[in-house]
């Protein structure tokens, strides 16, 4: 039997009929490292997620699409790189305009039109249509001072382009992240209470009286479960995703957990992150759902420097492992992230898997295990493959990704091709030593660096100018990438604008770059 007829049979034979759909849970931390997890060599007990790793497939390559927040939100949701949408670099805030494209099919949105039930339940950060008060008003602090944006908010009216406009039946979410006002729940896309007092998680701006930072995660494991629980006698399968605050500044883990771990607050939030997983698997247990629901937890970017990196590894835990650099960063540090995925019965258990992925994968992937990859759109998830094959366990030639496009805050580019990555500045793009600024004015640096990961996995040997011809191919196809409009196999789309986050330094040495 031909070897891709063989693998083919096996897709085939894997996928779902309509009847046995699996639910499916995509449980996203904030800031959570490649080494926090205590089965990744973390010094915080974890259980719950150690639990998913020894009953599903630990993947050792995963990436998210940027070292930072909202850009990876927006490729999970759409299949799709961010530098695409009109936002190039950064993230945004909590009255920022929705980010995604009103015509956009996105996961949540392709699931509905397969029959299932979708919710998200957590942090949105993906920008939301507030409604303003009337004829200029703003409303002042009911206590203390009013500081901050967002006064002029009609909290009385629904919002537009919310979770509900692209794709979800059901939401309960704060509107970005816990140091980014305004401070309180949406249900629904209507905010639950007025923000109508000054509270300061970072940012001192409009809050909700009875909003606080330190009990985010008990409501989203209690709405995650009630959730759950009214899905289980329908006859829909559901798709749940839930984003989660932590462990993302405000570093604030409840009472209940407070001196737990040994490591301060930051091991103490990520025992209770931990938690959140292991009331999701005690519904589903509960439920008798576990069966047939697909369980995947993964975080956003790397751990960040508010974590205080340095006195965790003097305490032996070491959140981004040996990885260089943290969130925001270019470096592996910030996007490659733990990445699990439970499926009883068809992901064998205590299994691992190398393959290079990517958290665009969502949306090609579910459509491939329902048989119905076909049905996805030439607009939609362009930048996104399966990874059926790898949850599977089939054998197959050639990777699952042709190559793989990272992205750092301040709109650095690397690509991954294989064990090669060109990162396509001189520094971290981000926050660790070289910064961008020092790094361009530094004109020692290679305006690109070229490292072999499976050599080099701590990034520290820069082969540009040993491998120019390796280089060039790589920038070639970063090039295409961008121009074709996708990654993947179809027909050429367009993008929201260039991505022109490229330096001088960069485009000197490749034009191609340029728009």
């Amino acid at each position: 039997m031909p070897f891709h007829f063989f693998v083919l049979l096996c897709v085939t034979v894997f996928t779902v009929s309509a009847k046995d759909r699996p639910n499916v849970i995509y449980i996203l931390a904030d800031d959570l490292g490649y080494g926090d997890l205590s089965h990744a060599g973390g010094k915080a007990a974890t259980p719950h997620c150690d639990r998913l790793a020894r009953e599903g497939m630990r993947f050792t390559d995963a990436h998210t699409t940027s070292s930072v927040c909202t850009p990876t939100r927006y490729g999970i949701l759409t299949g799709r790189y961010n530098w695409r949408s009109t936002l190039k670099k950064s993230v945004l805030w909590g009255l920022s305009e929705p980010l995604i494209e009103k015509q956009r099919l996105t996961a949540p949105g392709f699931l509905r039109q397969q029959g299932y039930h979708t919710a998200v339940v957590g942090k949105w950060h993906l920008g939301l249509g507030w409604e303003m008060l009337p004829n200029g008003e703003k409303r002042t602090s009911k206590t203390g001072a009013t500081r901050g944006d967002g006064w002029q908010i009609d909290y009385d009216q629904k919002v537009t382009g919310g979770p509900l406009a692209i794709g979800f039946d059901e939401s309960y979410i704060i509107p970005a992240s816990l140091d980014m006002f305004p401070y309180l729940y949406l249900k629904n896309d209507k905010p639950t209470a007025w923000a109508n007092t000054t509270k300061a998680f970072h940012r001192p701006g409009p809050a909700a009286e009875d909003f606080e930072a330190i009990n985010c995660l008990i409501d989203f494991a209690r709405e995650s479960r009630a959730y759950i629980a009214s899905r289980a006698e329908s006859n829909k399968p559901f798709f749940l995703y839930v984003p989660l605050t932590s462990p993302h500044t405000p570093i604030v883990p409840s009472k209940k957990w407070q001196g737990k771990s040994g490591l301060g607050t930051y091991g103490d939030f990520l025992m209770e992150t931990d938690w959140v997983v292991g009331e999701v698997l005690a519904e589903l247990d509960q439920q008798k759902l576990a069966n047939n629901t697909i369980v995947i937890f993964t975080a956003d970017n790397g751990c960040s420097p508010q974590a205080k990196i340095p006195d965790l590894i003097a305490k032996g835990h070491k959140p981004n492992a040996d990885w260089r650099g943290h969130k925001a960063d270019i470096y592996e540090g910030g996007h490659r992230v733990p990445f699990l995925v439970r499926w009883p019965g068809k992901v064998k258990a205590g299994s691992t898997s190398g393959e290079t992925i990517c958290t665009t994968d969502l949306y090609a992937t579910l459509a491939d295990i329902l048989g119905q990859h076909q049905a996805i759109p030439a607009h939609a998830a362009e930048d996104s493959f399966t990874i059926l094959p790898a949850l599977q366990g089939v054998a197959h030639r050639k990777p699952l990704r042709p190559f793989t496009i990272h992205h750092s805050i301040n709109g650095s580019f690397a690509i991954r091709r294989g064990p090669w990555k060109l990162i396509l500045c001189p520094g971290s793009g981000g926050w660790s030593a070289p910064r961008p600024a020092q790094a361009l004015k530094n004109n020692e640096l290679p305006p690109v660096q070229l490292f072999n990961l499976a050599d080099d996995p701590g990034e520290q040997t820069n082969l540009s100018a040993k491998e120019p011809q390796r280089v060039q191919e790589l920038v070639a196809q970063l090039a295409a990438a961008i121009r074709n409009g996708r990654t993947n196999s179809g027909p050429k789309q367009s993008n929201e604008g260039w991505p022109a986050t490229f330096h001088n330094r960069v485009l000197s040495a490749f034009p191609e770059l340029r728009n």
